[in-house]
């Protein structure tokens, strides 16, 4: 089983929408029990708080099931806990690396390193487009999937 953590800033916006699109690939695969897949902040600032109103309309829109979810920080047993810890950009990544000791096991990656590029996702709640945000989200888990599997 592969157990993967998706990291953004406050957990409302980019690493839920990773959550609930990766859980919609695997499962469209057939894979549903193989993977573990849950998401995570790098900042106390959205504590308790659900996915984003725009998130939400974003995953309704394109058929992507999800929950109602309580946004939460990492911590520091989300290390040992999982496999994969996938950060949205460089700043979560220095977030995680500081948390955890500079990843000593090689868990923590950018999500879109998937797909050739090396490049940031773009944050909707300073953006507003949620639409930019949600094709690199799909384009990244899908490209992950494919490596997973």
């Amino acid at each position: 089983m592969t157990k993967i953590l998706f990291v953004c800033h406050g957990n409302i916006c980019r690493s839920p929408m990773a959550e609930f699109i990766m859980k919609k690939l695997v499962k469209d695969a057939g894979r549903e029990n193989d993977f573990v897949i849950e998401s995570a902040a790098t900042s106390t600032e959205e504590i308790g708080n659900d996915i984003h109103r725009g998130a939400r309309e974003k995953l309704t829109q394109k058929g992507i099931p999800f929950t109602k979810r309580h946004a939460r920080r990492i911590t520091a047993d989300d290390y040992a806990e999982f496999d994969l810890i996938i950060g949205m950009d460089v700043e979560n990544l220095y977030y995680m690396q500081r948390e955890w000791n500079k990843d000593p096991d090689d868990k923590i990656k950018l999500l879109l390193t998937y797909t050739g590029k090396d490049r940031d996702i773009a944050d909707p709640w300073y953006t507003g487009n949620f639409d930019d945000t949600y094709n690199d989200l799909l384009t990244g888990c899908s490209a992950l999937l494919k490596t997973l599997l």
